[in-house]
């Protein structure tokens, strides 16, 4: 019997780590970085690559903890929040706090190891989550905006990690990231309107689920679109997309604006869904592409 309750125990402890840091989108983030990395390095550097996992994942399970501590009550009203660890009452403001603060020294300290303009990217989305998105997401839309900077600022974060330099190459990677943000999020907002609305989070940019953010998602999925075929051209440095891998991710970019669309057209919260699904998956695989041609081209 102990040994039972000694396991469950260890278990839900596990599950509400995982759930205080939101391990699954930290790890994304993580990917996000490790792709960037791997389109800046020269040479492949394994140590690089641990300790730029670590420290992301620190860093962004950093910005998770801060969030739900200071949106616990708000996350007590809605369904897809209210059995989170501190709504629910299986873990104390203290002991987030503690993680958190844990986590930002520990994430600083292996991202400043690597090199300092990689911490300094890290605090300052650290920063810009916590201090500024955060709290602006009950009061306006904008906060999309606001909270589309730190998001973009993974993929470019490797690159950075990888040379030590900001410029160009980074740069756009930031913007793919930056503009892909909107049909993102505001796919969710729509998904998850009702239950946004009972904690007073504002995030489709019209505040209504009607046909003004319908266009906006389509127009914001076409830059991401455009962005993502810039590197095609040759104009972004020593980041470069052959026009076989640039013809990939346009047939990739069409379909997530099928399914934006298809939003303006159903203005339905499964639509709104099928979007966001859409959305991560183009993500994911533009990344995906972005690395394979780079090392592609070099193997021939």
């Amino acid at each position: 019997m102990s040994n039972t309750r000694v396991h469950t125990s260890s278990a839900s402890i596990l599950s509400d780590f995982k759930e205080i840091t939101k391990m699954r989108l930290a790890i994304s983030v993580v990917f996000s970085s490790v792709a960037g990395y791997f389109l800046g390095a020269d040479n492949i550097d394994f140590v690089v690559v641990t300790l730029l996992a670590i420290g992301g994942y620190l860093m962004v399970g950093a910005s998770n903890a801060y969030n739900q501590i200071i949106e616990k009550n708000l996350d007590a009203l809605m369904d897809r929040t209210k059995n989170r660890p501190l709504p629910a009452g299986r873990m104390t403001n203290t002991v987030a706090f503690t993680i958190a603060s844990i986590f930002t020294v520990l994430g600083l300290v292996v991202l400043y190891v690597i090199n300092p303009k990689t911490a300094m990217f890290g605090a300052i989305s650290i920063f810009l989550y916590v201090s500024i998105y955060t709290p602006l997401k009950t009061k306006t839309p904008l906060s999309v905006f606001v909270g589309a900077f730190p998001g973009a600022i993974p993929f470019m974060l490797g690159w950075v990690a990888a040379t030590g330099k900001f410029s160009i190459e980074p740069g756009t990677l930031f913007m793919i990231q930056f503009f892909w943000q909107f049909p993102h999020f505001w796919a969710i907002g729509w998904w998850l309107f009702d239950d946004y609305k009972k904690g007073g989070f504002f995030m489709l940019p019209t505040g209504k689920r009607d046909r003004g953010t319908a266009i906006q998602v389509i127009l914001y999925t076409c830059w991401t679109i455009l962005v993502s075929l810039i590197p095609v051209f040759g104009v972004t440095g020593k980041l470069y997309l052959t026009p076989v891998s640039g013809v990939i991710i346009l047939v990739l970019g069409l379909g997530m604006l099928y399914y934006a669309i298809r939003l303006f057209k159903e203005k339905t919260a499964e639509a709104a869904k099928k979007l966001m699904f859409a959305s991560v998956s183009y993500i994911t695989l533009l990344q995906i592409v972005y690395v394979l041609d780079k090392f592609i081209r070099q193997w021939i």
